[in-house]
């Protein structure tokens, strides 16, 4: 597993001197932290002027993030994009070891190291995962921080838990979500902390750079499509969907909200009761992927959050050989997640708009996943 770091750093490198085109979403990132070195504003204009011409996207992020994103400022971007693969590539096996551990009552044959080092190799064929490597995204870094928050720094009752999900939330808003979650297992000092966190960076970028935040929170915020079209099929959110099936209405993100407000009662519940049952992991997944639903973009490279699913899905089966059905479980969420179904959709120009009843059922399979897992869940508790 060790390898794969180091084969990052160095494709990165090799990248440079050949000057290959890696990583889009990385060069983004380090393009908003030349900025905040420069004194550039970050969304007058559509693009940043240290943004090669292959990477030309807005940046999309809270000012915040150009403090975290500073290092990737300091090398190439080829360069950079190798050492955020391999911080990734870390966090997510540090991400596998902390859900084995947090399952006490998982089979004997799943060894926190072994599972790791085989998990923490197979997983990296996961669309969601290569594809956040392959671009140079965060999911796996911000997956990292607030599985270490919940997991370990919280499981300790230490003065620091809500720290890391606050740091999270400040890069990328979309971690705030796990704020209700500390509220809920009863950790409200460190939910507390999370936001007082988040408003600490906040106002620290506001003394830095007072133009964006201003820009930020004022327009940027509150335009999704200033990311692109929302409703192609990567958009995996119920937002994403109501977007395909009305062809692009605007008033979807006033539909899917409460949607997910009312999604969000039961899944409160569920992880309060879970948690009571020394059950961390499965509760924090809940928590999760209530997030990716409710979201009004969450594209399928931000579902890295399968990672610690099939953890627990593996956990579910026993130590004899596992039956044909509870194998298929966990197969069949791999190979959703594996499968690349949505790149093989037909997408780009609004076909979208012109799927057959299959292509919706096909191109949702992302966000169908945690629907189906809760509806299968909710039946069994009514039949006991």
């Amino acid at each position: 597993m060790s390898i794969f770091p180091i084969v990052c750093v160095v494709a990165g490198v090799v990248g440079w001197l050949l000057g290959w085109h890696l990583g889009v979403d990385n060069a983004v990132y380090r393009s908003g932290a030349v900025a905040l070195l420069h004194g550039e504003a970050l969304y007058d204009l559509p693009f940043l002027s240290d943004e090669p011409s292959w990477a030309r996207l807005p940046f999309t992020y809270p000012p915040t993030a150009t403090l975290m994103f500073v290092p990737l400022a300091l090398v190439p971007t080829q360069v950079a994009w190798g050492l955020l693969g391999a911080v990734s590539i870390m966090g997510m096996a540090w991400v596998i070891k902390l859900s084995v551990e947090a399952l006490p009552n998982r089979p004997q044959w799943m060894d926190p190291a072994r599972t790791t080092a085989v998990l923490g190799i197979v997983l990296l064929g996961i669309e969601p995962v290569w594809r956040t490597v392959f671009l140079g995204q965060i999911n796996l870094v911000l997956m990292a921080l607030v599985v270490v928050d919940v997991l370990l720094v919280g499981a300790k009752s230490t003065r620091f838990g809500g720290i890391l999900i606050g740091v999270a939330a400040a890069i990328k808003l979309t971690p705030l979500i796990f704020v209700p979650h500390l509220i809920a297992i009863g950790r409200k000092a460190d939910a507390v902390r999370a936001v007082v966190t988040f408003f600490v960076l906040q106002g620290l970028m506001f003394v830095l750079v007072p133009h964006d935040v201003f820009q930020f929170w004022g327009h940027a915020v509150r335009d999704p499509q200033r990311i692109g079209p929302i409703y192609w099929a990567g958009n995996q959110s119920v937002n994403g969907l109501l977007l395909r099936l009305t062809d692009n209405a605007d008033w979807t993100l006033r539909v899917a909200l409460p949607i997910g407000a009312l999604l969000a009662i039961p899944c409160l519940v569920w992880v309060r009761r879970l948690h009571s049952q020394n059950r961390a992991l499965p509760a924090l997944l809940v928590t999760a992927f209530l997030g990716l639903l409710v979201s009004p973009v969450s594209w399928s490279h931000h579902w890295v959050w399968v990672v610690p699913l099939v953890v627990f899905l593996l956990s579910r089966l026993p130590d004899r050989a596992p039956t044909w059905r509870e194998a298929a479980g966990v197969g069949s969420v791999v190979l959703v997640f594996a499968s690349c179904v949505l790149l093989a959709m037909r997408n780009g120009k609004a076909v979208e708009f012109d799927w057959t009843p299959l292509e919706y059922v096909v191109g949702s399979a992302y966000l169908l996943v945690p629907l189906v897992a809760g509806a299968i869940v909710l039946i069994r508790q009514v039949r006991h």
